[in-house]
């Protein structure tokens, strides 16, 4: 019989270490007996303690205990949970070397996974660092020993919800009122069966999906319409599936749609409280007009736009171009899609269900990739883009921006479309759509 492998027991000591670099998901790097080991809260260049969490055959890893010598870099968090709440990782680092390290993640990307530099660095797009964040899922949990209720994120260390009462980067309408939320379901009768609360924040309204296991009594679904109408929310329940929500609160006449608007192109989007949206709205209407910018429209132009969600560069592109084309995987999304552009006006854009990251034989079919571009917009999901791009030969675009919530898959792709399809990487930069995260968001340029 095989023997039990045992759990490596962790020195319970603070250990010493030397920070030679910052990991692409913001952890110090140091190498002791010449094994990596990833160290949260420590910056590149400290003398640091640390305390053991886990250790491996390939890497160890650890938090910080006491910093002995400080990076220049070094800040104090604003958000009095940060030592425990896992929902950011660079509240110590200041907000300029932030931008630095991101910028710095794509370039070692394009240069070192996909074999390629861009000839221009851009500026960053820099927006609001603080109660940016418009969209988040919050766990919820009754936690006996501590007889309370939890909200909020997940703690850096373990699994279990952090105990927090505010946030400093969801949006305000929301950040400022978990202690509230918490103290009206310690009275709940629903309190052990209400695990997540869904958050999505329009330019106008609040809106918040609330996940039950069991069905809420009159008088907890009473409490949770009386704080809707105090806080000013919009209110919806999910006792099942995704396809199960539904709004409490609001009445339905009285219901106004979620919306954000780019008032640069007189352009509004609704959406609904689960659909995707860019979380950082003050990013969101500087990357736009950046990728308008990039694709050079002369308003003569037919663009695709691949992976376009609700219409968020969809209906700008418009206003500058001939026709757009744009894909999404999602078929509600596409139907919205479609209404939105009713909406607003815009009639030179026409939409198709696909699945973008399908297998070549079952792409190759699909009628929009028949046709001939001459620009292309892409935002992908964090896998990246690698299936469609596959394409790109036959669509005969001279132009195409990518705009990437990965580096990793960035690089990959940027290497195909330079290598394979005989592009060239005009240009690159980072947008800081999540500060105090290690995301790297960017936006990049290709052309023939």
């Amino acid at each position: 019989m095989a023997r039990r492998s045992r759990k490596q027991r962790l020195p319970q000591d603070p250990f010493p270490a030397t920070i030679e670099s910052l990991s692409h998901e913001g952890r110090g790097v140091a190498h002791i007996d010449g094994k990596a080991t990833f160290i949260s809260g420590a910056l590149p260049g400290e003398k640091i303690t640390f305390i053991y969490t886990s250790k491996s055959r390939h890497h160890d890893e650890g938090k910080i205990d006491s910093v002995l010598e400080a990076s220049p870099d070094r800040v104090e968090p604003k958000c009095i949970h940060y030592d425990v709440c896992g929902g950011c990782s660079l509240q110590h680092l200041s907000s300029e070397a932030q931008i630095k390290y991101k910028q710095q993640a794509m370039l070692d990307g394009l240069k070192h996974l996909g074999k390629v530099e861009p000839l221009e660095i851009f500026e960053p797009i820099i927006g609001d660092s603080w109660a940016y964040r418009r969209k988040a899922r919050l766990g919820a949990k009754f936690v006996y020993k501590k007889d309370k209720v939890l909200v909020g994120f997940r703690e850096r260390h373990a699994g279990f919800l952090a105990d927090i009462d505010s946030c400093v980067v969801l949006h305000e309408s929301v950040g400022n009122k978990l202690k509230d939320i918490q103290t009206m379901m310690y009275n709940m009768q629903s309190r052990d069966t209400t695990p997540q609360i869904e958050v999505a924040v329009g330019d106008e309204n609040t809106a918040l999906i609330i996940r039950h296991l069991k069905p809420l009594s009159d008088e907890d679904q009473n409490t949770w319409i009386e704080f809707a109408k105090q806080h000013n929310f919009q209110l919806y329940l999910q006792p099942k599936g995704p396809d199960t929500v539904h709004c409490i609160w609001p009445e339905t006449k009285d219901l106004k749609p979620l919306f954000y608007q780019h008032e640069s192109f007189d352009t509004k989007v609704d959406f609904g409280p689960q659909d995707f949206f860019q979380v950082n709205n003050s990013i969101n209407v500087q990357m736009v007009p950046r990728a308008v910018e990039l694709l050079k429209l002369t308003g003569e132009e037919s663009v695709l736009d691949l992976f376009c969600g609700l219409g968020n560069f969809t209906l700008p592109i418009a206003k500058h171009a001939k026709q757009v084309t744009g894909v999404e995987g999602d078929l509600a999304m596409v139907k919205r899609a479609r209404e939105t552009a009713i909406a607003n006006g815009i009639n030179n854009t026409d939409y198709f269900a696909s699945n973008l990251m399908g297998a070549f034989d079952e792409l190759k079919r699909e009628p929009w990739l028949k046709k001939k571009y001459d620009c292309i917009l892409l935002d992908p999901t964090r896998s990246g883009a690698k299936e469609i791009i596959e394409h790109f030969s036959k669509l005969k675009a001279k132009r195409v921006v990518y705009v990437s919530c990965h580096p990793a898959t960035l690089a990959r792709d940027a290497g195909e479309l330079v290598h394979t399809h005989g592009y060239t990487l005009l240009g690159a930069g980072v947008m800081d759509m999540f500060p105090q995260t290690a995301h790297v968001e960017s936006i990049a340029v290709f052309e023939k």
